[in-house]
């Protein structure tokens, strides 16, 4: 959980936050959460009447402060989405929480950010159709499965196969890549993937998971990408979608690292990419 006030200290060491770019979101109600969630079970979350064993699947003992935060990362994405559409990049400094699902949470996860904020937009008719591109390097099955029925919000996990969940869901479209993958293969996938995605959906807006759990060294990641080549995936999305004037907004979705420093940095990467593309846009 430290890697989130790391990440906004060093970004704010960088001069790239300040009182100009940063919103703070209010805390969500049971009743605005309720469009992705039942709620019985936010209710549950929001008392701690869960059952102990649904608690083991979060993988995360229960607090006022973790219920607290769940409640408001959400309004933090749909807060930069908003954001997005009105200036074509915004940046959440958290998010990307997709092992949650409509009844239960799964693997850190609480409540689906994405799922959230793609109904919330296509309930206001802010967006007509919005693509989720999520890179994170474990299947964003709780966003598939909470999203199935709505033919308006494409889902693409591109994702390690043999990882968890073990148990995946159907998105619009998977891309399952075989373990210890290095930079050339992926980015290919990547690029080949994302721009017959725009072709095809052309969506007012893409929610771009850049999860930095497919780097070489994560501990649950089992994929092989450099630095250097997480980078080079970011801007390339970032520059694509700035070149077609489709707005996007990211999130820094998955990352683990004993060294919680590293690991900001690293999920600081997609923040001070998306600064310099739309900073090179804009001047």
């Amino acid at each position: 959980m430290s890697k989130f006030v790391r990440l906004y200290n060093y970004l704010q060491q960088q001069g790239l936050i300040g009182k100009d770019n940063l919103w703070q979101p209010a805390e969500a109600s049971v009743s605005d959460l309720a469009i992705a969630h039942s709620p019985v079970y936010l209710q549950g979350l929001s008392e701690d009447s869960i059952e102990a064993k649904a608690w083991r699947r979060l993988g995360l003992p229960w607090s006022q402060g973790l219920v607290d935060r769940t409640f408001t990362a959400p309004n933090g994405t749909l807060l930069a989405a908003r954001l997005a559409l009105q200036h074509g990049i915004a940046s959440h400094l958290a998010g990307g929480t997709h092992h949650a699902h409509w009844d239960f949470g799964s693997g850190f996860c609480l409540v689906n950010d994405l799922a959230y904020t793609a109904k919330t937009l296509l309930a206001t008719g802010e967006v007509s159709k919005l693509l989720i591109f999520d890179l994170d390097v474990h299947q964003g099955d709780g966003t598939a499965a909470i999203l199935t029925d709505e033919p308006r919000a494409f889902t693409c996990s591109i994702h390690c196969e043999k990882n968890f969940p073990f148990r995946k869901s159907i998105s619009d479209l998977d891309i399952g890549l075989d373990k210890y993958l290095q930079d050339d293969a992926y980015l290919a996938v990547v690029m080949e993937t994302f721009e017959r995605l725009i072709a095809e959906q052309r969506p007012d807006l893409v929610i771009y998971d850049a999860g930095v759990d497919v780097w070489e060294h994560d501990a649950l990641g089992h994929l092989n990408i450099s630095i250097e080549g997480i980078c080079q995936r970011d801007e390339w999305i970032l520059r694509y979608c700035q070149q077609r004037g489709i707005a996007v907004v990211t999130v820094i979705g998955g990352g683990y690292d004993t060294d919680h420093e590293r690991l900001a940095r690293r999920h600081a990467s997609v923040i001070e990419t998306a600064a310099m593309v739309y900073n090179s846009h804009h001047f």
